[in-house]
């Protein structure tokens, strides 16, 4: 019992956290709280003054600047008829199947990740198209609105993600490894969600959603959707030829995204396009909208700095780990520990101050069991993200009960089996690292491989 007692003071600024949070105080002052709760109990309370810079530097960074610039770049390309022509390629490529419109919402979200990186875009974006043409199409609304929320989480795990960015930023871990090691991943949760949704197509008798199109007519879908799939392209090439850096990176989103905005505008002036682009007024409100949403992160993100010091300084990760490493040096009962805890976590707590806030405890520990840094960092990453569509407070799920109108309750029921597809797919990342390692070792050794050397 006393080694137990000594843990647990050794771990009060996470205790001190879940606290504050069961209370109803916001996760910023809770953190500031929980933080300040541990530098008194281990009488270090001299380093306060300390964390006023600490929360300042994290905010006055480089790197960190590629979040706001993302969640510029999301906003903008949602904004635009980016989000149809996504969903017409995969309605024209997908469309005829049976379950036609629910393998489209999947195919939408994966091709959407591409752009925007965040699961409540997707939601936003694709759920407010998808879910009416769903209903009309003779699906269930609660239907519709889960099979939305569950594939919108497929936003932060294909990069561009900035969730990814935030956990690189904190860890110190290669951002463009991390991004590389998210794409199968990503690919994973779409297949599985696929494979549950053809296997109740098949049960239910779902709907197709049109006849077969003749490929003059995918093509032409296909060359609509062509330029805005390119933006993970120009991204991920220019990163990993080491053109431009992922803040520099999501610059050039920022900026090819409103390039598309004009050439769409252009378009529908000399009459080539049906759609329009937005205008002045709809930029103001993006850019408010973007203010809005990075102020959150940013604050998070200086508040979280200052709360990784205090972190290190009582020793925390240390002292988590010679408790995990008290119950069992096995890396596969670590693994199962880590994803229990991270899928509760989940549940109750947004994907960003999840990353913020157990990061720089828990990947210390996964060090300790011979974890590839990458590896875990994608693991905890997808996790966290599955936890936005996981109840009671999924925060995809409301933003999908506010779209559909459908009943919380009944979204709740509809999305378990697609909840269940995904956790299986999280726990084949934990336990099989080539599916996250893979393509960060092919692209460290292509040279090797195609050299004959």
């Amino acid at each position: 019992m006393g080694g137990f007692a000594v843990a647990l003071k050794g771990l009060a600024v996470f205790w001190g956290f879940l606290i504050l949070l069961a209370i109803g105080v916001p996760v910023f002052y809770a953190m500031i709280g929980a933080g300040v709760f541990q530098l008194w109990q281990i009488d270090r309370m001299a380093f306060l003054g300390m964390q006023v810079n600490r929360v300042y530097s994290g905010i006055s960074s480089f790197p960190i600047m590629a979040v706001p610039f993302f969640i510029l770049a999301g906003e903008i390309m949602n904004s635009g008829m980016v989000t149809r022509a996504l969903v017409d390629f995969s309605r024209a490529m997908l469309g005829h199947i049976r379950g036609g419109l629910a393998h489209v919402n999947i195919a939408a979200s994966v091709l959407f990740a591409g752009l925007s990186g965040s699961a409540v875009a997707d939601t936003s974006a694709l759920g407010s198209m998808l879910i009416p043409a769903m209903e009309k199409n003779g699906y269930s609304r609660k239907f519709a609105a889960a099979i939305t929320a569950a594939s919108s989480v497929i936003g932060p795990v294909i990069p561009p993600s900035g969730l990814m960015v935030l956990y690189a930023f904190v860890m110190n871990v290669d951002v463009a490894r991390m991004f590389l090691g998210g794409i199968i991943p990503g690919l994973m949760l779409a297949g599985s969600l696929m494979v549950v949704t053809a296997f109740m197509a098949k049960r239910y008798d779902f709907p197709v959603a049109n006849e077969r199109m003749a490929w003059r007519q995918r093509g032409r879908a296909g060359l609509r959707a062509f330029f805005p799939l390119l933006t993970p392209v120009i991204l991920l090439g220019g990163i990993l030829s080491g053109y431009f850096t992922p803040t520099e990176a999501a610059a050039v989103a920022v900026a090819y995204a409103l390039f598309l905005n004009v050439a769409v505008k252009i378009a529908h002036r000399l009459g080539l396009l049906e759609e329009d682009g937005f205008g002045l007024r709809a930029f103001v409100n993006i850019l408010r909208r973007t203010a809005i949403q990075s102020g959150v992160v940013l604050l998070l993100v200086g508040v979280a700095t200052g709360f990784s010091q205090i972190v290190a300084i009582a020793g925390v990760p240390a002292t988590l780990t010679n408790m995990m490493l008290t119950v069992s040096d096995n890396i596969i009962v670590f693994l199962l520990m880590v994803n229990i805890f991270l899928f509760i976590v989940g549940m109750v707590l947004d994907a960003g101050p999840a990353i913020l806030i157990l990061g720089p405890i828990l990947a210390p520990a996964a060090a300790a069991y011979g974890m590839d840094p990458v590896h875990f960092a994608v693991m905890m990453c997808l996790n966290v993200t599955v936890g936005l569509a996981t109840p009671p407070m999924g925060l995809v799920l409301f933003v999908a009960t506010s779209i559909s109108g459908a009943r919380f309750a009944d979204i709740v029921r509809a999305i378990i089996p697609f909840l269940i597809a995904e956790i299986l797919v999280i726990l084949l990342v934990a336990y099989v690292p080539i599916f996250t390692l893979g393509l960060p070792w092919l692209w460290d050794n292509w040279g090797t491989l195609f050299s004959g050397g």
